[in-house]
């Protein structure tokens, strides 16, 4: 049951599975013939930043039911929400490093919550009809097979918010690593673009999301804050370990399935 959790906060994870039995059901043939692809119509750009992924967050629009957080976009049938990204398994030692800062940050805004799960973005969240994700997952799979593992250091904090200014988050940004992220990302991009859907932000802020709250508070994180923040990563005496990742595979969440594509 590793359903919601890992792109972030989405549905209750009985939402996630209808969303993914309506695409099921459905079925390939219901859409349409696969060759009317030719005059496919530009799909709507869902508002969000790396670290925002879910859209799929309550198939009603009852704020209330989910943090007061407001969709990026309708729920239709047959659409999936879709995420390329790279998986941080967090261990012990970070989940306490993210307690301290978690703790220290709601002296600023009580609000915050802790992700439950950890990524680094290599898309936005995109909207995919049910029968595109095979190819679309096929061609991801032959552009990314070249890659190899590689590292880099996620050890500056930063405040973010996402394009519409609902939510705020606290993350934190790649120091080193960032060359090899940026290709990742042009060939993640090279399939949306042939999928007619929208590209990674130019000149993206790489990241992995801690926490975040409802609305934009980034005036009351940065600063002061985001200092003391800082210095507890600083003197944290596991960060230099903990922070210098090793990337072993990326993912794509489409609805409430998964796929893995293994770095060399």
């Amino acid at each position: 049951a590793m359903s919601a959790g890992l792109v972030g906060y989405s549905s209750s994870e009985e939402e996630q599975e209808q969303e993914g039995e309506e695409g099921e059901s459905r079925g390939g043939g219901a859409q349409g013939p696969p060759g009317d692809s030719a005059g496919r119509p530009r799909l709507p750009v869902p508002a969000g930043l790396p670290g925002d992924p879910d859209p799929e967050e309550a198939v009603s629009d009852d704020s209330s039911r989910h943090g007061g957080r407001v969709r990026g976009f309708p729920h239709e049938r047959g659409n999936w929400a879709t995420h390329v990204y790279l998986p941080y398994i967090a261990q012990e030692e970070f989940l306490e490093l993210l307690e301290l800062l978690v703790s220290r940050a709601r002296t600023y805004v009580p609000s915050l919550a802790a992700m439950e799960e950890f990524h680094l973005s290599l898309s936005q969240c995109v909207v995919l009809r049910y029968h595109w994700i095979e190819p679309f997952v096929r061609c991801l799979r032959e552009r990314l097979a070249a890659f190899h593992r590689f590292f880099c250091v996620a050890d500056q904090v930063k405040v973010y918010t996402n394009q519409n200014k609902t939510r705020t988050f606290i993350g934190l940004e790649v120091s080193a690593g960032h060359f090899q992220l940026l290709e990742l990302v042009s060939e993640v991009d090279g399939v949306l673009e042939e999928f007619d859907l929208p590209t990674f932000y130019k000149d993206p802020s790489f990241h992995i999301s801690l926490a975040w709250c409802v609305g934009d508070l980034s005036g009351k994180l940065e600063g002061q804050c985001l200092q003391e923040l800082q210095d507890i990563v600083d003197g944290f005496e596991e960060s230099a370990f903990l922070l210098r990742i090793q990337w072993e595979q990326i993912r794509c969440k489409s609805g409430n399935k998964y796929f893995s594509f293994p770095l060399r």
